[in-house]
Parts: structure tokens; C-alpha cells; sequence
């Protein structure tokens, strides 16, 4: 045993490499038309998306590279994701995964539709795998998708994998973009304002620059002697620029005549992301160049927030303002607050000075003139945005009820085995008791709670461990990480007999096909007590051949790990195609004739518990001298085996059936009880 122990241990010493992303040409293939890959933009396998006019739309990008959320074969999760400009998802395919529920067990086809469900949203948007619970209604700012049954843990896995990678794009290459809802008018709040009211209290910024500051400003430059008007007139302005923010209507409604203001409402009921920011110049500069076309950028005028710049575009509206405002040139510009634009907070609007030196091909140059803006923030609603709970709370709120009962269903067996074992197998009710205990272990944790444990599980960990990568995948299936805990505690309590006797669905399925075989009086099959021995040892020689699969070959370990039934029998209901069907139905069939025949020799799982039992702290079967020698009737009555010649439990091969111990206080089976009684009763007769 410490040899194979030690094999193993070195076994799950290899160490894969990570992942690359993929080739460009591999890429291609996901882009649908009229969309093309253009250049990488960094060493992540992040490319900017071209449309039709191969101008930039978007972005393209793998999410292993940049989110590397393991599933639970150990790998993580491969998906191919498209950005907006704007931070919205166009598309969202798998590329590759591992997941052995899909692999080999519901098909491809769910997991690839549970992609389609992004398209549209952005991520801004606080998206959960899920569907509402408790009193959310249909005004939540929580967007659901729907998951997959039997299948939320991978999906929710996936999903985490999709958001990371996304907000890690977004974060880098979209400039501003919001992460999170912006601040937008309130329309509730309503002031009766006058354009000498936006000027007294600051919500209309005026700048003003004489001809000799902007001549001093091209100071030392070729171009500093290129405006004769600046140096006619050094007094005189050159610019003189107000600033209104005109989203808020209060504001709009001081600033802008009747017929302008309505006009600005009808297009803000379309445009509902866009803030419109109104500019009036009264002086010389002027807004925009000769060469500007409307409903475009305007290209002497840009503007930034927090260091990033904020995109400004025509809103190609006629403006007439209200009575005592300015009289200058007057337009509106618009910008999308989902851009990354805060409407409530500072901002800076840059207005560039052009001069040009020289007759023939004239050089230009500009030098920029900041003015900084600020409207009072209470003319602004900020939503108060829902976090999606952490993905493991998520999980474990979907499945509340099926919790609770599996939880009091593993405090009362745990109780019963940990301090009433002796009075319970001693019960003349004992095996119907079992048999009952088990009915619920395949029905409720296995078919109805999915919670039938796998070396999958083992073997992604490990693989986690040994890479440096995270266990979160454990957090998306609560119920089978509540038997895990339990059946790890109980290791040290009792070795593998805990879950191996009590808590597997696909070895109680096993037992009932035994108390079946019995009944139809079908002959038994029982290896002699040397070749048991021998296959004992077969498991540990399938447990480490799956260790070399993951760390070697890992795409094939979910075709290695159908080794064990338990996803045909238990998670799929033998929905399945016929080989695996034929499979699981074997060892069944098997079971009727041979006591528990895949758990006792091919269990990969049931090895690494036996190789965790190791950790067992007590011998809890109580054993007396005479155990052994000369009785064997315990060794006997064992159907695992676990008993040696000399009365010693092997716990590594012991299920915790409490057969044994219902015979050792049994007094009218136990040989030393029988024997000790019949020496009394002599005594007794004698005197």
C-alpha cells in the first residue's frame, strides 16, 4: 500500500502547461459575416473586429487566456466572446471545454444554447445564471439566464468565465466605458429656472479668453505671429464659450425656447442613453471648421473625464434659446452615458485654437483651451445598482430546500452512526431500516439532487492544486460539496465506510440489485479469498491510470473517467447512448450476483477514499479476543471481504454495513457471547 501511495503521489506531481490562445486562422472560423478579425491587441488573443467597411466594431477575444475559471474535469472553460464598442455582447459560442456532463452526458446542444441567451446584453448589465426568486419581479435590474438542469455548476462556471474576461477587455481597450450604471436626469426633480438662474448659481459655465492669452499661448511656436486680429486687438475676445448641460429638463427648459426644448424631448425619448450638452460662442473662435459635416464628431471640440475621453457628437438639432441667453452660435452635442460619461461629476471640454503659417501648404497648428464643467448632482438620479450575489451564494439559494433536507438528512445519519451505531444494527428492523436509508440515497441525493460524488471531482482539484488555479468550481454545486465535507470529516471517523456504505447512490443501486438477486434466489458468485485480494488492487491501478490521463492527455479524461457508471445510472437516468447504458447496466446485472462487484475491485473514487481512510483516527468496530480465534463468523457473514483470518478489520475495504457489528452484540449469534452464556449457565447448574 505505501508503495502505490507513493506512486501516486508522484503521479499527481506532472504538471501540464497552460493554455495559448488560439491561432488567428482558428479564430476566423467563429466570426460570422459581415464581421472580420482585424489586429491583435495584445498577447492575451484579445483583435479588434472589423465591420463590412473594415472599420473597428468591436472586439474578439478568448476567455481561457484571461479568465481561467477551471470547470470540473480541471480545465477551464473555452468561449469565444464579441464586444461592442459600447460594451455589449454580440455573440458568445463555445470554442472548447471538458465538462463531463456535456461531453458524454446531455450532448453539446444545452450547453451551446445557454451561450445564445447573451447576445444583446451588456456588461453593465448585472447578469445571473438563475431564475428570480424570493419577491424579484419583472422591474429587477437583475437579468437572468436560464441555466441548464443538471448542469447550473458548469454553466454558472462558464458564465463567471464570460463576465472576467469581458470586464478584463473592457477595463483595457474601452476607453471609459462604464462598468456600472451611470448617473442619469431625474425626471422627477423639477425647479423653475431662468437662464439668469443657470448663470447666478453655476449650472451655465462661462469661459472667456482674450486674443492676447491665446497669442500667448503659441508663444515660441511657428505659428505665433500668424493671427494679425490677435495682435490688431489683443483686447478683444477671442473666445467665449458657455457650457449647459441640458439632459436635466429644468435646466433645458431655462436655456432653450419652447419649440427647441419639445423638440429636444422628442429626440431624448429615442436617444434615452444620450446626455445633450449645449455650447454658445460669442466670440471670434467659433465651434466647429468650415470643413464640418452635422451629425458628426465635431472636429475643433473633444472632451474628457477621470483622464479618459469622452465621445461628443452632434445631435443635429436646430437650437433656439430661451429669452436672455446669449446670442452667439449655438448647438448641441450628445454622448452616450453608457460610454463611461458621468453627467453628475466634473468633466473637461477641450476647444482647439488653429492658426495656419505660410501661403502654400500651410502648416497648422493649435494649441487647447480646457474649460471645466460641473452641474449640481441634484438634478441627477444614480440607480442603486443590484450586485449579483457571489456565485456560490447564488447556488446555494437556488437549491435552499434541497439543502435543508439533505442537511438534516446527513446531521440524523451521522448521529446514528456516530453514537446510536451499536443500539441501531442491533434493531431486528435494522436491514429494512438500511435498505430505507438507501432508497432515499438514490432517489433524493442521487436522481433528484445530482449529488452523486466522482473522481472527476478529485482529479479537477488536483489538478487545480498542483497549477496554481482556483477551487471556486466547488462553490457552484453546493449539494454534492455538503456530501463532500461530510464524507471527508467521516474519513477520519470511519475511513471510506461512510460514503462507500451509506451515502453513494450508485453503490446503493448496486445493494438493492444484491437483495434482488437474492430473492430470485440467483446463485452467488464469490471469488476465492486470493483472487479477492488480488482484485482489490484493481482500483488503485484505475485510480492512478486517471491521474496520468488528466496531467498527460486531459481532453480525454471525461471519456477515461465513464470508467465509473455513476453519470449513466444516476445523472443522466440512462438517458444515454446504448454503450453506456449497456455499461452501467452490467455492473447492476452483476450485482445480483456478485456482492457489490464495482465498488469492491473498480471504483476509482473508492480507492482515493480508501487511500484517505488512512487518516482514521479509531479502530470503531468493536473486536473481543475470541475474534478470529477460533471464531470466524464475522469474516464470513463480510460480503466485502474486509475481514482478515485473525478477527483484524481492514477498514481501507470495510462499507460501514454494520453487519459485523449487529453478529458481535448479537447473543444468540456471536460464538464467544453463545459460548460465555452456556459456561454461566453450567456454573449456575452446577451450584
Amino acid at each position: 500500500m505505501r508503495k502505490l501511495v507513493a506512486i501516486v503521489i508522484l503521479l499527481f506531481g506532472s504538471l501540464m502547461a497552460a493554455a495559448e490562445p488560439l491561432p488567428r486562422e482558428k479564430l476566423e472560423d467563429f466570426i460570422r459575416a459581415p464581421f472580420s478579425l482585424g489586429d491583435a491587441l495584445n498577447d492575451k488573443g484579445v483583435y479588434a473586429l472589423l465591420n463590412s467597411g473594415g472599420i473597428e466594431a468591436g472586439f474578439v477575444f478568448e476567455t481561457e487566456p484571461l479568465a481561467p475559471l477551471p470547470g470540473f474535469s480541471g480545465a477551464p472553460i473555452n468561449m469565444l466572446v464579441v464586444l461592442d464598442l459600447e460594451g455589449r455582447f454580440m455573440d458568445v459560442q463555445l470554442i472548447e471545454h471538458n465538462e463531463p456532463i456535456f461531453v458524454s452526458g446531455l450532448g453539446q446542444a444545452p450547453f451551446h444554447k445557454f451561450f445564445e441567451q447573451y447576445g444583446g446584453h451588456s456588461i453593465s448589465d448585472s447578469i445571473v445564471v438563475g431564475t428570480q426568486y424570493g419577491d424579484a419581479a419583472s422591474g429587477s435590474q437583475l437579468v437572468y439566464l436560464d441555466g441548464v438542469t443538471k448542469a447550473t455548476a458548469s454553466v454558472r462556471i462558464a458564465h463567471e468565465s464570460v463576465m472576467g474576461a469581458a470586464l478584463a477587455v473592457a477595463r483595457e481597450k474601452m476607453q471609459g466605458l462604464a462598468t456600472s450604471p451611470p448617473a442619469f436626469p431625474n425626471p422627477d426633480h423639477d425647479e423653475n429656472l431662468t437662464w439668469d438662474d443657470l448663470i447666478a448659481t453655476g449650472i451655465a459655465t462661462h469661459k472667456t479668453l482674450s486674443n492676447s492669452e491665446v497669442e500667448a499661448l503659441f508663444a515660441g511656436t511657428l505659428w505665433e505671429d500668424d493671427d494679425p486680429e490677435a495682435q490688431d486687438y489683443p483686447d478683444e475676445p477671442y473666445l467665449d464659450l458657455w457650457i449647459v448641460d441640458l439632459g436635466p429638463k429644468s435646466i433645458a427648459r431655462a436655456a432653450l425656447s419652447t419649440g427647441s426644448f419639445e423638440e429636444l424631448q422628442g429626440f431624448m425619448e429615442i436617444s434615452d442613453n444620450d446626455e445633450p450638452i449645449l455650447l454658445i460662442e460669442t466670440a471670434r473662435h467659433g465651434l466647429v471648421s468650415d470643413e464640418f459635416v452635422r451629425n458628426t464628431a465635431p472636429d475643433w471640440i473633444s472632451a474628457e473625464q477621470d483622464g479618459l475621453p469622452v465621445a461628443l457628437r452632434d445631435a443635429d438639432l436646430l437650437v433656439e434659446l430661451a429669452d436672455g441667453a446669449p446670442d452667439g452660435t449655438a448647438m448641441i452635442l450628445r454622448t452616450d452615458r453608457r460610454l463611461g460619461f458621468d453627467p453628475s461629476r466634473d468633466w473637461i471640454l477641450k476647444v482647439l485654437a488653429v492658426r495656419e503659417h505660410g501661403i502654400f501648404q500651410p502648416e497648422t497648428g493649435s494649441v487647447t483651451l480646457e474649460i471645466s464643467h460641473t452641474t449640481p448632482d441634484r438634478f441627477f438620479s444614480r440607480p442603486v445598482q443590484i450586485k449579483p450575489a457571489p456565485p456560490w451564494l447564488e447556488a446555494l439559494r437556488s437549491r435552499q430546500s434541497d439543502m435543508i433536507i439533505l442537511s438534516v438528512f446527513l446531521v440524523g445519519l451521522v448521529s446514528t452512526l456516530g453514537f446510536r451505531m451499536n443500539s441501531f444494527a442491533a434493531q431486528p428492523m435494522f436491514t429494512p431500516y438500511r435498505l430505507g436509508i438507501l432508497a432515499v440515497v438514490v432517489g433524493f441525493v442521487g436522481w433528484w439532487g445530482q449529488g452523486q460524488l466522482s473522481i472527476v471531482t478529485v482529479l479537477g482539484s488536483l489538478r487545480a492544486a498542483l497549477e496554481g488555479g482556483s477551487f471556486a468550481f466547488l462553490l457552484y454545486d453546493p449539494f454534492s460539496l455538503l456530501i463532500w465535507a461530510v464524507s471527508i470529516v467521516g474519513l477520519g471517523a470511519w475511513g471510506r465506510g461512510l460514503f462507500c456504505g451509506w451515502l453513494c447512490p450508485f453503490g446503493a443501486l448496486q445493494e438493492f440489485a444484491h437483495h434482488v438477486g437474492r430473492a430470485l434466489r440467483i446463485p452467488q458468485i464469490e471469488p476465492s479469498d486470493k483472487w479477492d485480494q488480488r482484485l482489490k488492487w484493481l482500483k488503485y491501478v484505475v485510480l492512478a491510470a486517471l491521474v496520468v490521463v488528466v496531467f498527460t492527455i486531459p481532453d480525454q479524461i471525461d471519456k477515461a473517467a465513464e470508467v465509473e457508471p455513476f453519470k449513466t445510472a444516476i445523472t443522466t437516468f440512462f438517458v444515454r447512448e446504448w454503450y453506456y447504458v449497456a455499461y452501467a447496466a452490467f455492473w447492476l446485472f452483476l450485482g445480483m450476483v456478485m456482492f457489490k462487484g464495482f465498488c469492491r475491485y473498480v471504483c476509482p473514487l473508492g480507492a482515493f477514499l480508501a487511500i484517505g481512510g488512512l487518516i482514521r483516527g479509531r479502530d470503531w468496530i468493536d473486536r473481543r479476543a475470541d475474534c478470529g480465534s477460533p471464531c470466524q463468523l464475522c469474516r464470513v457473514k463480510c460480503k466485502y471481504g474486509a475481514i482478515k483470518k485473525t478477527g483484524e478489520i481492514q477498514y481501507d475495504e470495510c462499507f460501514q454495513c454494520l453487519d459485523c457489528v449487529a453478529i458481535h452484540d448479537d447473543r444468540q449469534r456471536c460464538v464467544p457471547l453463545i459460548i460465555a452464556a452456556r459456561r454461566q449457565e453450567r456454573k449456575v447448574a452446577a451450584k
